[in-house]
């Protein structure tokens, strides 16, 4: 047993030994040259840079482009739209409020939904409850700005022009998109 165990350690040992050694001298000459200076001081892996090459017989199938377009021609959500609504930041349907005679011209975004509801209320002080809204009802057509005007105002007195989307639709990430939009205080004319 004592036997096995040290040829067994006298065999790795010469394993080992042999692995670290350089190849044997075949020139004959003694002295234990190496394989590398037998061969002009060459090494013996050589690597070379590989060479881009075409696969022989084979064509590609489709014609390379250059890359992408340029960015004016990627689709944006306002693309063909008269006014740049602001997309990033906002906790509000963006509006543009405009006064005209005894009432108000809205503008807005036609992306939070097919129906609204819009109203303007009266900015004086009131006894008690305040009066509920009127709210006027519309239908966002194929244009990507709803536009829309409240009249029957009271001309030069303060209101807040108030937007409600009740069907606001969900955005890519399932969180939901903006449902109310409302102004400072504006006057009719």
């Amino acid at each position: 047993m004592r036997l096995g165990k040290v040829a067994v350690a006298a065999l790795a040992a010469g394993v080992l030994a042999g692995c670290g050694s350089t190849a044997a001298d075949t020139s004959g000459k003694g002295g234990g040259e190496t394989a590398e200076k037998d061969q002009g001081g060459k090494p013996w892996v050589l690597v070379e840079p590989g060479k881009p090459t075409a696969a022989p017989g084979v064509s590609p199938r489709y014609a390379p482009r250059s890359g992408l377009p340029p960015v004016s021609y990627l689709p944006t959500e306002s693309a063909g739209c008269t006014i740049a609504w602001p997309q990033e930041g906002i906790v509000l349907i963006p509006m543009i409020v405009t006064p005209v005679a005894r009432g108000f011209r809205v503008e807005w975004p036609a992306s939070y939904g097919t129906t609204y509801r819009l109203t303007a209320v009266h900015q004086d002080l009131v006894t008690g409850a305040q009066p509920e809204p009127t709210w006027q009802n519309v239908t966002a057509g194929a244009n990507c700005t709803v536009t829309a005007t409240i009249t029957g105002l009271i001309s030069g007195d303060p209101y807040i022009v108030w937007l409600d989307a009740p069907n606001s639709p969900r955005k890519l990430d399932g969180t939901s998109s903006l449902r109310s939009g409302k102004s400072g205080v504006v006057k009719p004319l």
